[in-house]
């Protein structure tokens, strides 16, 4: 069965999250004063960085909502366990700023994106909310090239359940074998994709791509079918050879 659409990550995917979040980070520390609270600049930025992946945890797990995570995020990061909720949300929007700032696609979005136009639909399957990621979208300029987003607050289910996979696969009256996810996480993205019966597709940004530079004993051990890419650049060529049913493929 023929791959007839592409489902997209969005963070770390098209869009460079964590390079706007430590940028932003850096700048709103800088402005709010905080830096010489944390030690340094680093190590600010760590402490924001395990925060902000315990709450995600969290809300990824049903545990939060959106809001709330995110105003977690704030009292843990400062020690404020009573910070009211309009100062909690108020010091976030003033991070969002700096954030906003910095954002950007990767050099590799738009070309991949333009070469795969024509041949296949496109939507956007992420574990954010809905209202953040057209918000983003659109204010990169790229929105109107995906026919549907869904996210898992609306959703109410996160990747890597099947049912979020499976959401958008119904969304596009598609049969999830007609389908496939690019994400940047070989779990949560690859993995569970391959697993709801969609071409899971790995995008491992930090490997490398010249002779010899292929898997090693510290990647994730992932399903025989889970295909994995270095940049968008490689996937219109995986798309066409579509070898999961037939010879093993070249892409790793």
């Amino acid at each position: 069965m023929p791959i007839r659409a592409v489902v997209w990550d969005v963070d770390d995917t098209l869009f460079d999250y964590a390079n706007a979040d430590t940028a932003g980070m850096h700048a709103h520390l800088t402005a709010e004063g905080l830096i010489a609270q944390y030690g340094d600049a680093e190590q600010g930025l760590a402490r924001w960085k395990a925060c902000t992946e315990r709450h995600w945890a969290r809300f990824s797990q049903g545990l939060a909502d959106f809001e709330t995570q995110r105003r977690d995020r704030v009292r843990e990061f400062l020690a404020a366990d009573d910070l009211p909720d309009d100062e909690a949300d108020a010091w976030f929007h003033r991070y969002l700023g700096h954030y906003e700032s910095a954002w950007s696609l990767f050099p590799d979005t738009v070309p991949a994106l333009d070469a795969l136009a024509d041949g296949y639909r496109h939507a956007v399957l992420s574990n954010s909310a809905a209202r953040n990621q057209e918000y983003k979208l659109r204010t990169l300029g790229v929105r109107d090239r995906f026919e549907a987003l869904l996210c898992a607050a609306e959703l109410g289910v996160s990747k890597p359940a099947a049912e979020a996979f499976l959401a958008v696969c119904r969304e596009l009256a598609l049969e999830p074998a007609e389908v496939a996810y690019v994400g940047d996480q070989p779990e949560i993205d690859a993995r569970g994709a391959h697993d709801a019966g969609l071409l899971g597709i790995w995008l491992d940004r930090g490997r490398g791509t010249g002779p010899g530079e292929g898997a090693s004993a510290a990647d994730p051990e992932l399903p025989a079918g889970v295909r994995r890419i270095a940049s968008l650049a490689e996937l219109p060529a995986l798309l066409a050879a579509d070898t999961r049913f037939g010879a093993p493929s070249t892409f790793g």
